[in-house]
């Protein structure tokens, strides 16, 4: 019970940052089973050199690494009822 709320911080960090590594693993099964998506899309935009498509990825793929972070901070709160921000 008391061990639980401690063993959840690692967890939280872990999880957080497994989320923008499911978009890495998206982009590399649509290029092997020739998918068609964000990750095919993605391959094509960079090996046709379309600039504006390959930064508009790049910061989505940015913004979803954010926000997962931030909400693992705010998970961490909750988990922890310790953790406080000012």
């Amino acid at each position: 019970k008391h061990a639980m709320r401690n063993s959840l911080i690692p967890l939280i960090t872990v999880l957080a940052l497994t989320i923008p590594g499911l978009v890495q693993g998206a982009i590399i099964t649509e290029a092997v089973f020739a998918y068609s998506g964000l990750g095919r899309l993605y391959i094509n935009a960079v090996t046709s050199l379309d600039f504006p498509l390959t930064m508009g990825f790049l910061m989505l793929v940015t913004a979803l690494v954010v926000f997962s972070n931030l909400l693992a901070d705010l998970l961490y709160a909750v988990a922890d009822p310790r953790i406080r921000y000012s």
